[in-house]
């Protein structure tokens, strides 16, 4: 399964990675990944003016988006835009962090899973 990362590198500066979380055959039911330890879960509804400006994310954590567009900008200026299904892996505590902003004007909301 493809999530997109957003981290600090060594210089400071936000980045984006795609990254592949394996998924293993679970016979009938599926395919699933290996369990991780999570702190909690967030649910968040966000307004369609949204507009915050340089911030890190609080805590490492996935952001699963539900509905709505957001688009990100890391701190070197990449821009990737995600909406409904999408996920994030967001790690940049440190350094300059990243802008998000609606683009639709429409609410969003999205699930964050804080991670230990």
């Amino acid at each position: 399964m493809k999530i997109t990362r957003l981290y600090t590198g060594i210089d400071k500066e936000s980045y984006f990675e795609e990254i592949d979380v394996p998924l293993f055959d679970s016979g009938e039911i599926g395919r699933l990944s290996q369990s991780q330890f999570v702190s909690g879960i967030i649910f968040r509804e966000t307004d369609g003016d949204y507009d915050y400006n340089y911030h890190n994310a609080p805590q490492r954590q996935y952001i699963i988006m539900l509905d709505g567009e957001i688009e990100i900008e890391t701190s070197l200026g990449d821009v990737k835009r995600f909406s409904a299904g999408d996920i994030i892996l967001a790690e940049d505590t440190t350094g300059r962090g990243h802008k998000s902003k609606s683009i639709d004007g429409k609410p969003r909301r999205s699930v964050f899973i804080t991670l230990e």
